[in-house]
């Protein structure tokens, strides 16, 4: 690297460390805020989880796409692509994405979150420089290779050009991608680092920075990847940030790196399912989850089904169970190789498969119309998480089924979620057939 590149590397280093004390100031009352939503009846143990802020005031919202002055092209891939109305998220948050505004942004699963920055970026996007202007990060090749079908879809009628960078696909490929032009680049922290680091993710014109599932990639998974990131961007950089959850400590690290965002997020009671029945079944021991599973098959293919395990072993052991006990099943995880990821996930949203075995690989912000039930094989280990894995069901306001099966000593892990989302999950009936 030369001297000058050095240099200059340095020079952007010390800006950043600036702006981060800048922000300190910032940052404490961004705490004081967050007090300020506090209930007083909460218990000391949660006012340290979970605290959220309410919409910023005086937001305006837009309840049709005619009304956001976006161009016609994109207008016209929109109505083809379904869109009729625009959601609440979608509402409130496309013009400011347009306005050039950092933005964080949290709504439930199934909402439209994609579609609301996707709108944003191909708005924003210059047709005639065919250079990265819009740099989207996921935490999962899936959602990454999602989110790039989403653009191109809105985009069909702009010419658009999107490359998906995720890993398990060549490298090549990707360099020769970049080489060649893109206007969006969305993909996964790793191949995105790698591109930067070997110089071919140009950033030059790069305009926005949107950050998916914030409370993942942001968390200790991600956290130094995106830094790591973050370093090779332009210092005036639209930074957008979404997710269903967004905890304090999530919103407390944006702080380090956006300026002045607008907020769309919803307080800890809001956050609701509506639409999603929720049950549990007392299986009382590990053992006897695999015959109460045998028992809700002919449940499961009425729909399509998503199975969720904690761990990949137990994925690959269940699903070989299944099949040598003749049900039909399919299987994912992240250690599996990425074309066969994307074959079975190709085979799960053409309704070829029925029901699918996975990890919370595929928890956020996967899109299949049909599935209307999810199970927790194995309870979540988080709330969060438990909010994103039965937001696969029910999805923009279909109804939806999540089954949770529950041991004995999980009870008690279940009832505090029941308390925290403020949401009911009922002893499951001995039929379920009429909410799906």
């Amino acid at each position: 690297m030369s001297s000058e590149k050095r240099h200059s590397r340095k020079h952007r280093s010390e800006k950043r460390e600036r702006k981060r004390d800048k922000n300190r100031e910032r940052n404490r009352k961004e705490e004081r805020k967050i007090k300020s939503y506090r209930k007083e009846e909460e218990s000391e143990s949660d006012k340290d989880e979970g605290e959220y802020y309410e919409t910023s005031e005086l937001l305006k919202t837009y309840t049709r796409f005619e009304q956001m002055s976006l161009k016609d092209d994109l207008l016209r891939g929109l109505y083809s692509s379904g869109f009729d109305v625009p959601s609440g998220i979608q509402q409130r948050g496309i013009v400011p994405i347009i306005k050039k505004r950092d933005l964080i942004a949290q709504s439930q699963s199934g909402t439209g979150k994609t579609a609301t920055f996707s709108v944003g970026i191909l708005e924003r996007i210059k047709l005639e420089k065919v250079q990265p202007q819009a740099l989207v990060l996921s935490p999962t090749r899936e959602l990454a290779d999602q989110t790039g079908k989403v653009l191109k879809k809105l985009g069909d009628f702009m010419s658009i050009t999107v490359l998906v960078c995720i890993g398990g696909k060549s490298v090549g490929k990707d360099i020769k991608a970049l080489e060649d032009g893109v206007h969006v680049v969305t993909g996964t922290p790793g191949r995105v680092l790698d591109m930067l680091s070997r110089g071919k993710l140009q950033t030059k014109h790069l305009k926005m920075l949107v950050i998916d599932e914030a409370d993942e990639m942001l968390g200790l998974g991600f956290k130094e990847t995106i830094y790591d990131i973050y370093r090779f961007l332009p210092e005036s950089l639209q930074i957008v940030l979404m997710s269903a959850t967004l905890p304090r400590a999530v919103i407390e690290v944006s702080n380090t790196f956006m300026e002045d965002p607008i907020k769309i997020l919803v307080k800890r009671h809001e956050q609701t399912l509506e639409g999603i029945r929720q049950f549990f079944v007392n299986v009382e021991k590990e053992k006897w989850k695999f015959d109460t599973l045998c028992d809700l098959y002919d449940t499961l293919t009425i729909t399509q089904a998503v199975i969720f395990c904690n761990q990949k072993k137990k994925v690959d052991d269940l699903a070989i169970r299944l099949i040598e006990n003749n049900f039909t099943v399919s299987s994912m995880h992240g250690s599996m190789p990425q074309q066969e990821r994307e074959q079975i996930m190709n085979d799960f949203r053409m309704g070829e498969s029925r029901v699918l075995l996975t990890t919370d690989v595929w928890a956020r912000g996967i899109d299949v119309k049909q599935v209307s039930l999810v199970i927790n094989y194995d309870i979540p280990p988080s709330r969060e998480v438990y909010l994103h894995r039965i937001g696969r069901s029910g999805r923009f306001g279909r109804k939806g089924v999540a089954i949770n099966f529950v041991k004995n000593d999980e009870m008690q892990a279940l009832r505090d979620i029941e308390q925290y989302y403020s949401t009911e999950i009922n002893e499951m009936p001995s039929s379920i057939t009429e909410f799906l």
